[in-house]
């Protein structure tokens, strides 16, 4: 595999087409079909909200970074449950043997490698659905808010499982802002999670870049890169893979609110 590396210095990004066979998609396709199939959400939906962060008061969410947890839209009212989820999170990789297949697979250790990782350990995967019509906004972030190490390695793999655009909510990005500092840190402080401001600089005055990406396409994002999507309101689906690695020669904080006590990481063996 050959990276244009110097364009992933200039911009934080890479859009790498027809990354992920067919094959893969519609296996990772079928496999969070059959885990909601066979998922009973009970009296109580917890709703993933990147707008409120309200989420992050329930126990079902602080406690998903080491199992299999189903997160549903803010606009979900009467919809059934296949239609009504945001994500599934957050150790799907290392959960469900399809999921940790595809995950694993040489192609995704030989890049990690080419970026330079020298103990690459994975830490987080979300299927993402942006389903028709209802699936929500997320707004502009940098993934090293929520997932922090010293020194900052975290890095995030994107996957289109569906082709994603301008209309059903492609991920749109600032080219170049992974050169700015950290802006925010989402953590532990007790059983609260709390938000700080860490550097109040603006997000800078760069025309966003939208990363459309066909069915199959990977998305290289660095952890520092300020990236967004915009809502669904089409009636097609963007569903996608995401996966986020950090590197284990970097001291994972202990504050982070992804906590795995008893599912220690592993890298791509």
């Amino acid at each position: 595999m050959s990276l244009d590396l110097a364009a992933y210095d200039r911009d934080g990004f890479l859009v790498l087409r027809d990354f992920l066979p067919a094959a893969d998609c519609d296996a990772l396709q079928a496999r969070a079909a059959a885990l909601v199939a066979a998922f009973d959400p009970g009296p109580v939906r917890t709703v993933f909200s990147t707008r409120d962060q309200g989420h992050a008061r329930d126990r079902y969410f602080r406690e998903s970074g080491g199992a299999i947890r189903f997160f549903f839209e803010e606009e979900a009212t009467d919809q059934p449950v296949a239609l009504a989820l945001n994500k599934i999170g957050h150790a799907l990789h290392d959960l469900d043997p399809v999921f940790d297949r595809i995950s694993r697979q040489p192609r995704l250790a030989e890049l990690a490698r080419e970026l330079g990782f020298r103990q690459p350990l994975l830490l987080q995967s979300m299927y993402l659905f942006k389903q028709p019509h209802i699936g929500g906004e997320v707004g502009w972030h940098q993934d090293a808010t929520y997932l922090h190490t010293r020194p900052s390695t975290v890095t995030g793999f994107w996957i289109a499982l569906d082709d994603a655009d301008r209309d059903n909510g492609c991920l749109m990005a600032l080219p170049g802002g992974h050169r700015g500092p950290l802006r925010r840190r989402f953590y532990r402080a007790g059983e609260a999670m709390v938000t700080d401001t860490l550097d109040a600089t603006p997000w800078p005055d760069t025309r966003p870049a939208a990363l459309e990406a066909s069915r199959g396409t990977l998305v290289v994002l660095h952890g520092l890169l300020p990236h967004a999507s915009a809502p669904n309101r089409s009636g097609r689906p963007r569903h996608a893979y995401a996966l986020h690695l950090i590197d284990g020669c970097a001291e994972y904080v202990s504050d982070n609110w992804l906590q795995r006590p008893d599912l220690p990481l592993r890298g791509f063996s």
